[in-house]
């Protein structure tokens, strides 16, 4: 057992010490740094990007429902959440580099086919192999830099990793914003395509081999993991539509629940397990587990309805509301890099504790906001949020990785990963949820007669409104943005409650390093 401090305490002051001095990387791995941070630039921005781009999808040609504009946005994250921990266990496994590349290669494919998509069979199927890729980069870009850096530059490491989700967040933001205030929603995917291809160029360039692992991989494992995620997003998802009691939804979240039981179960037992259960037995890993994904719950539901609530209710263009959104952004990221100097200062638990409380506080001004709030006063209810989810997420991603030992380190980034992605595809459904169900019962009659699809879809709502007259229009902006603001206090109260037990979980000793697992001795080649 450790001390109250702990081990992960112990790494970020140690972390800490390292931000404060120079760098002992060599130039190298300063390379690796950079190549590896825009890669997660890329697949973070594509989700803040997607979000930017709701408006024109709901208007084009596709003429999405509200309901198939949801698995438009969440079938990326979805298929993101289901392969993460897969992906990382076949880095460890098979190769971190190729891993990598692969990534990149069907991330590129996914984009090209998103651009191409004559319909949402074909967009949700391209959107899915995107989130393929983004599955298999994510995981092995923080396995490839833990893999090359010393002990005490870890930790920073993580931080700064960290942060590039957020960094991620403004690119993805200012770029789309910038794409699609010229060009139609296929631009945005067009423009991403030679981005992937050239990183993954860089990544054959700079990125060294590593060890792989004798251990087979666990397909059974992660055929039930991923039922069980899209058993659970299928069931938020389509229960507007189809309604809570309906027989799919039921049996889909009775399904999603048998189904992790089950995985639990084979993991158990498995001999070579994608996932051993037990390493959740360390409370400072399922800490940050919890409070990764309630945070990232709470950061992409409000990705998902900031654009729209800029759009609709305060008129702004799409280059103006990518440049809009960039306070929620860069408050992140500043506070993410800067979290390793303030848990040194004050402690792990009470930055954890403070920031957590600080992102329900904020989803709590948020859901202030109406068409009259001015947009000075809307900033700072943003920063109040960004600051805190800035804070609280970089220790909780140290407590995740460093609860594992050295050789699990895929496993470690996987769940750090999964749990975002995972929180990510569940704060876009349940906010989307709330603003169909709610919007469909406060439009005026007048808009209503005008066609079932004006109850699930925002951008019908307004299209209707705008044939009537300006007083519907007015009410239906009106219903948009109560809409948001009871979706931002659903997800404010489950952010509180989980917050408490992330919190007592936190506070408890590392108890010791898991044991290696004797199945996943390296094996002398090197991919």
């Amino acid at each position: 057992m450790t001390t109250r401090q702990g081990a992960t305490d112990r790494a970020i002051d140690a972390g800490a010490d390292g931000a404060a001095g120079t760098s002992d990387r060599p130039g190298g791995h300063r390379a690796l740094t950079a190549v590896m941070c825009a890669c997660v630039i890329l697949v973070f921005g594509m989700i803040s990007a997607i979000n930017m781009a709701v408006p024109k999808l709901s208007a084009s040609a596709l003429r999405p429902s509200s309901t198939e504009m949801l698995w438009v946005v969440d079938a990326y994250a979805i298929v993101f959440a289901c392969l993460l921990i897969p992906a990382g266990a076949i880095g460890d496994r098979r190769g971190r580099k190729g891993t990598l590349m692969v990534g990149l290669g069907l991330f590129a494919a996914g984009c090209l086919l998103s651009a191409a998509a004559p319909n949402i069979s074909v967009l949700l199927l391209a959107r899915a192999v995107t989130g393929a890729g983004a599955a298999f980069v994510l995981p092995n870009t923080l396995s490839l830099l833990l893999g090359v850096l010393a002990d005490d530059r870890k930790p920073v490491a993580i931080a700064t990793w960290t942060a590039m989700s957020g960094l991620g967040g403004i690119i993805g933001n200012a770029v789309s914003g910038l794409v699609l205030q010229f060009l139609p929603w296929q631009g945005l995917f067009l423009t991403v395509v030679p981005v992937a291809l050239i990183l993954l160029l860089l990544t054959a360039k700079v990125s060294p081999r590593t060890a792989t692992q004798d251990s087979p991989l666990d397909p059974g494992g992660s055929v039930l993991l991923a039922a069980a995620f899209v058993g659970l997003l299928y069931g938020v998802i389509e229960a507007p539509e189809l309604g809570w009691t309906s027989v799919p939804v039921l049996v889909a979240l009775l399904a999603a629940v048998l189904l992790f039981a089950a995985f639990v179960r084979y993991e158990l037992r498995h001999p070579h397990p994608l996932m051993d259960p037990r390493v959740f037995a360390e409370p400072r890993l399922r800490a940050g587990a919890l409070g990764i994904a309630m945070s990232f719950v709470a950061v992409f539901a409000l990705f998902y309805v900031n654009a729209q609530y800029l759009q609709y209710a305060k008129g702004f263009s799409p280059l103006l509301a990518g440049i809009g959104v960039l306070p929620l952004s860069l408050g992140t990221f500043t506070t993410s890099r800067n979290s390793l100097i303030l848990t040194r200062r004050f402690g792990s638990t009470p930055v954890v504790t403070v920031g957590l409380l600080g992102t329900a506080g904020g989803l709590v001004l948020l859901a202030l906001a109406t068409p009259q709030t001015p947009y000075w006063l809307y900033v700072i209810y943003l920063l109040v949020f960004a600051v805190s989810t800035g804070m609280a997420v970089p220790p909780l991603s140290i407590g995740i990785i460093s609860s594992l030992p050295a050789n699990r380190s895929g496993l470690g980034s996987g769940i750090n990963s999964s749990t975002r992605e995972l929180g990510s595809a569940i704060g876009v459904a349940v906010i989307g949820t709330i603003l169909s169900f709610q919007l469909a019962g406060h439009l005026p009659q007048s808009v209503l007669a005008k066609g079932d699809a004006v109850r699930h879809s925002t951008a019908s709502a307004l299209a209707a409104a705008e044939q009537v007259g300006p007083t519907e229009h007015a009410q239906v902006i009106r219903a948009f943005t109560d809409a948001m603001d009871n979706g931002f206090l659903v997800i404010a109260a489950a952010v509180l409650a989980t917050s408490v037990l992330v919190v007592i979980w936190y506070r408890k000793p590392v108890t010791a390093a898991l044991p290696d697992d004797s199945s996943d001795t390296p094996a002398p080649s090197q991919k």
